[in-house]
């Protein structure tokens, strides 16, 4: 009997045990599981950003800031304390209050936006830490009952935006940027410009990462435990481009543009013998982060772009019948009074000739027949060897993209004297340049007879501070240092006494060429607009540059360089001794 009553106790407390055992496991799965905080050790990325292009005297060009995202869970927020959340998040955040209410009207987690701004995204993190300090979120249950945790504010890296601080200024050399996506972040990718040519350079290395303990507000808290990796921006681009200098050389066109009814003015400053361009400016320009339809045309580089150049490339033919030891500049020369018949062509002269030229003339008053006359002294084979001596058809170098190599006739159509094409090269028809081959050929003229590199870029800037030089060409020889000086002198010469007398400057001397070219039309033939150039070089005791100036589809009563483009090179070079890059030269040294 009393064997049967312990066994009832023992299978009563067994029942209760079991029981107990049952009881605790419904309190763990339905209570103590769904309050199981999610990890507390997270990992986050250091987005690195896209470098940044500086003027030589270090102003911002162009530069990168992050954008975040702006995210909440509704449902976190305490119903009582809803109004104080969204009159703050308004405040804070900028962000309207309908848009705010809206995200309300969500049954889960939303985005309010992805372009906060980092000033604006700092602020909120504070905002975040204020409201969980102050019970704003709340814990709540889901539709399955299950038991959500309080999660604040969430602002994390959206993109990398480009700002352009000082709009159009050096455009469209600086280029510009299109969104890009890379791991789900939008990032600036360069499209032209310095922004295409630099785009290695410019764009981000690697991005970092942060792992460590979170706190309620999932950002990760900076202790010993924290590990780090570091993050490595693209590195900065320095151009050799001061930005004073340009800021006034792209006034000057924009004078120019007003002035003459032209669709375009371009205009540049080349260090001859480093190669390195001291401006690079056009009258068409814009922001690059606001471009607009009508803008469309103004976003290719007119500097590499060819076009045909007239009467600068005299003196290029000119140096080469010198080089050849053809003519000498002193001996006398009939210009048929200013008529001559190639083939069924007829080449005449603008300018009045003196009544007894000299070969000298041919440049100083810009003949064409001259010029024809005498480009028939040099074979096919020496004429396109030389242009090419001189940098035509072939690419600079300059660090831009999408450079042009221009056109010139081949041996055989330059060596048949009876063709026009011989003729039409001489005085600039049928040939297509860039204005950055003949602002490099001019170069020449002043540096020995040497052609060099022309570079915007002046050197790279690494995360570190490091300084990294950009590896250029070695010069090329064109024509040699006895040329090259007389050169000099007849250009000097053309300046003083002939058809460039628009471009002196009394302080310093210049030489230089003007050129007239008519522009095809549209049907094919010749029509009545123009390109007025001027090219040569400004110096002083010490220094000299070699300055560009083309304009582009002039009509009406100013048309020839002398009258569009001269004028302008000789404000420029006026600047060049305001500025302190030439010093005036003194009277009796001149």
């Amino acid at each position: 009997m009393q064997l049967e009553k312990s066994r009832r106790i023992l299978v009563f407390f067994l029942l209760l045990l079991v029981g107990f055992v049952v009881f605790l496991a419904v309190v763990y799965f339905k209570v103590v599981l769904p309050r199981k905080m999610p990890t507390l050790v997270i990992t986050k990325s250091d987005i690195a950003v896209r470098g940044s292009i500086y003027t030589k005297d270090s102003y911002s060009l162009a530069r990168s800031k992050k954008l975040y995202k702006l995210s909440f869970n509704p449902r976190s927020i305490d119903p009582d304390k809803k109004e104080l959340f969204i009159k703050l998040l308004e405040i804070y955040s900028h962000i309207p209050k309908s848009k705010i209410l809206e995200a309300f009207a969500q049954a889960s987690y939303t985005t309010l936006s992805y372009a906060i701004s980092p000033n604006t995204a700092a602020n909120l993190k504070a905002l975040n830490a204020k409201l969980l300090a102050y019970d704003v979120f709340k814990e709540y249950e889901d539709d399955n009952g299950k038991l959500v945790q309080k999660i604040g504010l969430s602002i994390e890296v959206s993109g990398i935006d480009r700002e352009y601080p000082y709009a159009d200024l050096l455009e469209p050399i600086v280029g510009y940027t299109r969104k890009d996506q890379e791991f789900g972040l939008t990032i600036p990718k360069g499209v032209d410009g310095i922004e295409k040519s630099q785009d290695s350079i410019l764009k981000a290395v690697s991005h970092g990462k942060i792992s460590g303990r979170r706190d309620i507000g999932f950002n990760i808290i900076q202790s010993k435990g924290a590990l780090q990796q570091r993050r490595y921006d693209g590195f900065g681009v320095v151009l050799g481009i001061p930005l004073k200098f340009q800021q006034k050389v792209e006034s000057i066109l924009d004078d120019a543009i007003r002035e003459f009814d032209s669709d375009e003015v371009i205009a540049g400053v080349l260090h001859p013998k480093t190669g390195q361009i001291l401006a690079l400016a056009t009258s068409k320009r814009f922001n690059p982060k606001a471009i607009r339809k009508q803008d469309y045309a103004s976003l290719k580089i007119r500097a590499i772009e060819s076009f045909e150049p007239g009467s600068t490339i005299k003196p290029l033919v000119y140096a080469l019948l010198l080089e050849k030891k053809l003519i000498n500049p002193l001996s006398p020369i009939d210009l048929n009074d200013g008529y001559y018949r190639v083939g069924r062509y007829i080449i005449k002269d603008d300018s009045i000739m003196p009544k007894n030229p000299t070969i000298e003339d041919v440049l100083l008053r810009s003949s064409n027949v001259g010029m024809v006359k005498l480009s028939m002294l040099l074979s096919g084979r020496e004429f396109y060897d030389g242009l090419k001596a001189f940098g035509l058809a072939q690419i600079t170098g300059i660090d831009l993209p999408y450079e042009k190599d221009g056109i010139i006739p081949s041996v055989r159509e330059l060596s048949q004297e009876s063709s026009a094409a011989k003729a039409s090269v001489s005085y600039g028809y049928r040939v297509r340049v860039t204005f950055m081959q003949l602002l490099r050929s001019y170069g020449a003229f002043v540096n020995g007879g040497y052609l060099v590199t022309p570079h915007i870029t002046q050197h790279f800037i690494a995360q570190d501070g490091s300084i990294y030089v950009p590896n250029l060409q070695a010069p090329k020889h064109a024509i040699s240092s006895t040329t090259a000086q007389k050169m000099q002198e007849m250009l000097i010469k053309v300046v003083d006494s002939g058809t460039g007398k628009a471009a002196r400057v009394e302080e310093i001397i210049v030489g230089g060429k003007t050129g007239t070219a008519r522009v095809v039309s549209s049907s094919g033939g010749y029509g009545e607009t123009y390109n007025g150039s001027f090219f040569g070089f400004a110096k002083d005791d010490e220094n000299a540059y070699v300055i560009g100036v083309v304009t582009f589809g002039s009509s009406g009563q100013h048309y020839y360089g002398s009258q569009t483009s001269a004028p302008v090179f000789q404000k420029i070079a006026k600047e060049l001794i305001a500025q302190g890059y030439l010093k005036p030269i003194k009277k009796d040294k001149k």
